[in-house]
């Protein structure tokens, strides 16, 4: 079955790095595109970053586009998330997400399966 496995959270000062992974199995990994969204408490749902099929497009949150990076490994499985110059907004919980398409958008209706997530807080 499809499963999603994030790894890569924690705490990071203002202005540091992280770097998220997601395993992902289960199905033809090259064909879908692969999404991290975030959730901070009391606010919705967003969209960070999509990745699609062969990394030649992907798609960036303007909050974060020039601090994050979104990159996969198709001999591996994996989707990462590095993020650099972190702001303390950037606070939330992580989630990987597979599109149902090899062009999903950032509609959560666009994706079938999901992580756990894992948790990023900023600061000092």
């Amino acid at each position: 079955q499809v499963q999603l496995v994030e790894s890569g959270g924690g705490l990071a000062q203002p202005g540091g790095s992280l770097r998220l992974s997601c395993a992902a199995s289960g199905f033809t990994f090259s064909s879908y595109a692969m999404g991290w969204a975030r959730q901070a408490p009391g606010k919705t749902l967003e969209w960070v970053s999509i990745i699609y099929p062969d990394g030649r497009d992907t798609y960036y949150l303007d909050s974060v586009k020039g601090r994050f990076t979104i990159s996969s490994d198709n001999a591996k499985n994996m989707v990462y998330l590095q993020m650099n110059s972190l702001k303390p907004e950037d606070t939330a919980l992580y989630v990987c997400a597979k599109g149902r398409t090899f062009n999903s958008g950032n509609d959560i209706r666009e994706y079938d399966y999901w992580g756990q997530g894992t948790q990023v807080t900023v600061s000092s």
